[in-house]
């Protein structure tokens, strides 16, 4: 589907999602598909623009809290049927997730983690230091003291996963107003009555805020508390490599948050600084590679010689525990909100459309979300900070 802007937008909506990301076009697919009609999605750029156009991205089940082990295992479900259902094929590729492990306690805390994922269908399990090495030879097991890995995960494209979503719903009738910004949001009481946009007013009665790392602006508009934060997050990628690079599970050392894993003719590289500060600032910056290249010395030591061509830096949307916020505000019940997945938002796309659609539809979800409420903050009931952090 092309993306074509908008010079005015439709005067009137029944559902206005703000975001054209792979949460929004999620959004609008299963709404669609539920026979939802009269769906406007609006974003300020090009769909996929913000970070669900980057090259790979991961998806996996392999987390420490049972609801994103739920919403990651049940999205691989999705991806694995995208060919059929919406239809578009996304390069997915199920290489495994191997998580590298330094220390006891690390260990410890994923082995109760890879025994919860077992009785919810995922079929990780812990590997000692020369299996992790004979799933990815460029490793060093110096230091190492076990691993867990899971088959079943892997890496796909965001970009035509994007566009399979965006296709499958403008054929069922939603109309995707891109470079188009939202100004503001208005509401009567506890009723959202319309959205002000760069191109003209939307009237509507419900709000759908899949905004990414924006997402705190657009939840203020509304008066409704969004505790995201935007977080710089870069990538480099290797020179095409002679021999080609082997056939890697997505492999992370746990400690550092580096991470590696195959990407077309080459390798890509990441890992989250430290020392990073919040803001909107997506300039690549090459000096971030040393950091990349510090642990590769240890940990992969061929790694930390390679050339690279080249990176981009995206944004992270993060919570205050790394968990996401989906819900429908109790304070206005026409604002609903998917977003500040603290970068697990691309892998849990397909389970988190569900989800929207059965809340806008007033029905159960297939699992229990009410932890991932925006207030749990407020209330001081947050759920346990998610473990398995990248």
């Amino acid at each position: 589907m092309s993306s074509s802007a908008f010079r005015t937008v439709p005067a009137c909506a029944d559902v206005v999602i703000i975001g054209g990301g792979v949460m929004g076009v999620s959004t609008a697919f299963h709404l669609a598909e539920a026979g939802v009609r009269n769906i406007v999605v609006v974003e300020r750029g090009d769909l996929g623009h913000g970070s669900s156009g980057k090259p790979i991205g991961g998806v996996r089940a392999q987390f420490s809290d049972p609801l994103n082990i739920e919403l990651g295992n049940r999205s691989l479900r999705a991806f694995r049927d995208f060919p059929r259902r919406p239809g578009a094929r996304i390069g997915l590729d199920p290489v495994g997730y191997l998580f590298l492990l330094d220390g006891a306690q690390q260990a410890s805390a994923f082995e109760a983690a890879v025994e919860l994922q077992n009785s919810l269908g995922v079929p990780s399990r812990m590997i000692s230091p020369d299996d992790a090495q004979h799933l990815c030879p460029y490793l060093s097991t110096d230091g190492l003291v076990a691993a867990a890995y899971s088959p079943a995960d892997g890496h796909a494209r965001p970009g035509p996963v994007v566009q399979g979503y965006a296709r499958a719903a403008a054929r069922a009738g939603v109309t995707f107003a891109t470079h188009t910004a939202v100004m503001g949001i208005d509401r009567a009481g506890s009723r959202v009555t319309a959205v002000h946009t760069s191109h003209g007013r939307i009237t509507c009665p419900t709000v759908v805020c899949a905004a990414g790392a924006w997402s705190a602006r657009i939840g203020a508009m509304a008066g409704v508390d969004l505790p995201v934060r935007p977080v710089r997050r870069q990538v480099a990628f290797t020179e095409p490599l002679t021999p080609p690079a082997p056939r890697v599970p997505f492999t992370i050392d746990f400690s550092s948050t580096a991470y590696f894993h195959n990407s077309d003719d080459g390798l890509l590289f990441g890992l989250a600084d430290p020392g990073q500060q919040d803001g909107f600032d997506t300039t690549w910056t090459p000096e971030w590679l040393e950091l990349f290249r510090a642990v590769a010395r240890r940990r992969a030591p061929a790694l930390a010689g390679m050339r690279t061509a080249g990176g981009w830096a995206g944004l992270y949307e993060v919570t205050p525990d790394h968990n996401a916020l989906i819900g429908r505000s109790g304070e206005l019940p026409g604002f609903l909100y998917a977003t500040g997945f603290s970068g697990h938002g691309f892998l849990q796309a397909p389970a988190v459309g569900e989800v929207v659609r059965d809340l806008y539809l007033e029905r159960e979800p297939f699992t229990d979300i009410s932890p991932l409420s925006a207030d749990r903050f407020r209330h001081g009931a947050g759920v346990r900070p998610e473990a398995h952090v990248v």
